[in-house]
Protein backbone atom coordinates (compact mmCIF):
# COMPACT_ATOMS: atom_id res chain seq x y z
CA UNK A 1 0.00 0.00 0.00
CA UNK A 2 1.12 3.30 -1.16
CA UNK A 3 1.56 6.48 1.25
CA UNK A 4 -1.31 8.00 -0.81
CA UNK A 5 -3.32 4.63 -0.43
CA UNK A 6 -2.61 5.38 3.36
CA UNK A 7 -3.62 9.07 3.44
CA UNK A 8 -6.42 8.27 1.31
CA UNK A 9 -7.76 5.54 4.21
CA UNK A 10 -6.78 7.98 6.95
CA UNK A 11 -9.46 10.83 5.42
CA UNK A 12 -12.31 8.17 5.60
CA UNK A 13 -11.84 7.44 8.92
CA UNK A 14 -14.35 10.08 10.79
CA UNK A 15 -11.98 10.74 13.97
CA UNK A 16 -14.78 13.44 15.28
CA UNK A 17 -17.63 11.43 14.99
CA UNK A 18 -15.88 8.45 16.40
CA UNK A 19 -14.86 10.32 19.69
CA UNK A 20 -18.96 11.77 20.05
CA UNK A 21 -20.16 8.47 19.64
CA UNK A 22 -17.43 6.80 22.27
CA UNK A 23 -19.06 8.08 25.70
CA UNK A 24 -17.00 6.10 28.14
CA UNK A 25 -13.80 7.31 29.69
CA UNK A 26 -12.18 3.99 28.90
CA UNK A 27 -13.23 3.80 25.36
CA UNK A 28 -12.08 7.51 24.93
CA UNK A 29 -8.88 6.32 26.10
CA UNK A 30 -8.83 3.87 24.05
CA UNK A 31 -9.49 5.75 20.63
CA UNK A 32 -7.06 8.06 21.40
CA UNK A 33 -4.82 5.06 21.65
CA UNK A 34 -5.98 3.82 18.38
CA UNK A 35 -5.47 7.49 16.64
CA UNK A 36 -1.99 7.32 17.84
CA UNK A 37 -1.56 4.02 16.73
CA UNK A 38 -2.91 4.74 13.05
CA UNK A 39 -1.36 8.31 12.68
CA UNK A 40 2.08 6.45 13.89
CA UNK A 41 1.95 3.63 11.18
CA UNK A 42 0.74 6.25 8.04
CA UNK A 43 3.51 8.13 9.37
CA UNK A 44 5.80 4.97 9.28
CA UNK A 45 4.00 3.97 5.59
CA UNK A 46 4.73 7.52 4.10
CA UNK A 47 8.08 7.83 5.13
CA UNK A 48 8.80 4.07 3.72
CA UNK A 49 7.71 4.30 0.17
CA UNK A 50 7.70 8.22 -0.92
CA UNK A 51 11.05 8.17 -0.36
CA UNK A 52 12.90 8.85 -3.91
CA UNK A 53 15.77 7.04 -4.24
CA UNK A 54 19.09 9.36 -4.82
CA UNK A 55 21.15 8.98 -7.75
CA UNK A 56 24.60 7.38 -7.00
CA UNK A 57 27.79 10.09 -7.54
CA UNK A 58 30.13 7.70 -8.54
CA UNK A 59 32.66 10.33 -8.98
CA UNK A 60 33.04 11.05 -5.41
CA UNK A 61 33.30 6.90 -4.78
CA UNK A 62 36.11 6.57 -7.61
CA UNK A 63 37.97 9.60 -5.72
CA UNK A 64 38.08 7.61 -2.54
CA UNK A 65 38.46 3.94 -3.23
CA UNK A 66 39.74 4.06 -6.85
CA UNK A 67 37.98 3.88 -10.38
CA UNK A 68 38.41 0.16 -10.86
CA UNK A 69 36.87 -0.82 -8.25
CA UNK A 70 33.95 1.77 -8.32
CA UNK A 71 33.66 0.87 -12.40
CA UNK A 72 32.87 -2.76 -11.80
CA UNK A 73 29.88 -1.60 -9.04
CA UNK A 74 28.85 1.26 -11.49
CA UNK A 75 29.24 -1.11 -14.44
CA UNK A 76 26.64 -4.08 -12.45
CA UNK A 77 24.31 -1.31 -11.10
CA UNK A 78 23.77 0.23 -14.45
CA UNK A 79 23.38 -3.53 -15.91
CA UNK A 80 20.46 -3.78 -13.54
CA UNK A 81 16.76 -3.14 -14.39
CA UNK A 82 16.39 0.47 -12.88
CA UNK A 83 12.73 -0.27 -13.02
CA UNK A 84 11.38 -0.81 -9.45
CA UNK A 85 7.97 -3.48 -10.32
CA UNK A 86 4.74 -2.15 -9.36
CA UNK A 87 3.48 -3.17 -6.58
CA UNK A 88 0.21 -5.28 -7.59
CA UNK A 89 -2.04 -4.70 -4.59
CA UNK A 90 -4.44 -8.11 -5.14
CA UNK A 91 -5.04 -8.69 -1.19
CA UNK A 92 -7.00 -4.68 -0.88
CA UNK A 93 -10.34 -5.77 -2.37
CA UNK A 94 -9.99 -8.86 -0.33
CA UNK A 95 -10.17 -6.52 3.23
CA UNK A 96 -12.43 -4.39 1.77
CA UNK A 97 -15.28 -6.90 1.91
CA UNK A 98 -14.13 -8.05 5.01
CA UNK A 99 -13.73 -4.81 6.54
CA UNK A 100 -17.57 -3.88 5.34
CA UNK A 101 -18.83 -6.90 6.71
CA UNK A 102 -17.47 -5.91 10.27
CA UNK A 103 -18.96 -2.31 9.54
CA UNK A 104 -22.49 -3.86 9.40
CA UNK A 105 -22.05 -6.15 12.17
CA UNK A 106 -21.17 -2.99 13.71
CA UNK A 107 -23.90 -0.95 12.89
CA UNK A 108 -26.54 -3.71 14.07
CA UNK A 109 -24.45 -3.77 17.47
CA UNK A 110 -24.86 -0.03 17.53
CA UNK A 111 -28.51 -0.14 17.04
CA UNK A 112 -28.89 -2.85 19.58
CA UNK A 113 -27.15 -0.99 21.97
CA UNK A 114 -28.94 2.09 21.35
CA UNK A 115 -32.24 0.21 21.83
CA UNK A 116 -30.83 -1.24 25.09
CA UNK A 117 -29.29 1.89 26.44
CA UNK A 118 -32.57 3.77 25.70
CA UNK A 119 -34.45 0.80 27.92
CA UNK A 120 -31.87 0.60 30.69
CA UNK A 121 -32.54 4.54 30.90
CA UNK A 122 -35.98 4.19 31.55
CA UNK A 123 -35.22 1.46 34.03
CA UNK A 124 -33.30 4.06 35.81
CA UNK A 125 -35.44 6.56 35.96
CA UNK A 126 -38.28 4.37 37.68
CA UNK A 127 -35.81 3.28 39.95
CA UNK A 128 -35.11 6.73 40.57
CA UNK A 129 -39.15 7.62 40.71
CA UNK A 130 -39.73 4.75 43.10
CA UNK A 131 -36.81 5.77 45.03
CA UNK A 132 -38.06 9.56 45.39
CA UNK A 133 -41.60 7.98 46.11
CA UNK A 134 -40.67 5.95 49.19
CA UNK A 135 -39.84 8.59 51.13
CA UNK A 136 -43.20 10.12 51.03
CA UNK A 137 -45.21 6.69 50.50
CA UNK A 138 -47.87 5.50 53.07
CA UNK A 139 -48.37 1.99 53.50
CA UNK A 140 -51.69 2.57 51.81
CA UNK A 141 -50.22 3.46 48.75
CA UNK A 142 -47.48 0.98 48.93
CA UNK A 143 -50.69 -1.46 49.09
CA UNK A 144 -52.75 -0.01 46.57
CA UNK A 145 -49.21 -0.64 44.09
CA UNK A 146 -48.47 -4.08 45.39
CA UNK A 147 -51.40 -5.83 45.90
CA UNK A 148 -49.96 -9.18 46.27
CA UNK A 149 -48.16 -8.30 49.48
CA UNK A 150 -50.80 -6.87 50.86
CA UNK A 151 -52.59 -10.31 50.55
CA UNK A 152 -49.90 -12.42 51.83
CA UNK A 153 -49.48 -10.20 54.92
CA UNK A 154 -53.16 -10.48 55.01
CA UNK A 155 -52.73 -14.51 55.12
CA UNK A 156 -49.76 -14.19 57.43
CA UNK A 157 -52.14 -12.86 60.11
CA UNK A 158 -55.30 -15.21 59.42
CA UNK A 159 -52.71 -17.94 60.13
CA UNK A 160 -50.87 -16.48 63.03
CA UNK A 161 -47.85 -16.59 61.14
CA UNK A 162 -45.96 -13.89 62.59
CA UNK A 163 -42.45 -14.26 60.95
CA UNK A 164 -40.64 -15.98 63.84
CA UNK A 165 -41.32 -19.29 65.75
CA UNK A 166 -42.96 -18.70 69.56
CA UNK A 167 -39.80 -18.45 71.88
CA UNK A 168 -42.78 -19.63 75.04
CA UNK A 169 -42.56 -23.47 76.06
CA UNK A 170 -45.11 -25.83 74.89
CA UNK A 171 -46.04 -27.03 78.94
CA UNK A 172 -47.40 -23.32 79.20
CA UNK A 173 -49.88 -23.82 76.58
CA UNK A 174 -53.47 -24.48 77.90
CA UNK A 175 -53.70 -28.34 77.02
CA UNK A 176 -56.32 -30.11 79.26
CA UNK A 177 -55.53 -33.48 78.32
CA UNK A 178 -51.57 -32.83 79.67
CA UNK A 179 -52.39 -33.82 83.55
CA UNK A 180 -48.76 -33.95 84.80
CA UNK A 181 -47.96 -30.57 84.16
CA UNK A 182 -49.59 -27.87 86.30
CA UNK A 183 -51.11 -25.62 84.21
CA UNK A 184 -51.32 -21.36 84.45
CA UNK A 185 -54.32 -20.21 86.06
CA UNK A 186 -56.13 -18.45 83.19
CA UNK A 187 -56.37 -21.99 81.75
CA UNK A 188 -59.28 -23.01 84.08
CA UNK A 189 -61.62 -20.19 83.63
Amino acid sequence: MSGKAVARAGKSIDWDHLSKVVVSDAGKRELASLRRAYDDVAATLNEKFNVKPTSINWDFYKQKLGPSVVNIFQQSYESLDKQVPDYQDDLTPVYEAKHQELLKKALVEEEDSKRKIVLLEKEIENVREQKAALKTMTVDEYFAKNPEVKEKIDDEIRNHNWGYKSMRPQHLDCHPDVSHVQLPSHCYS
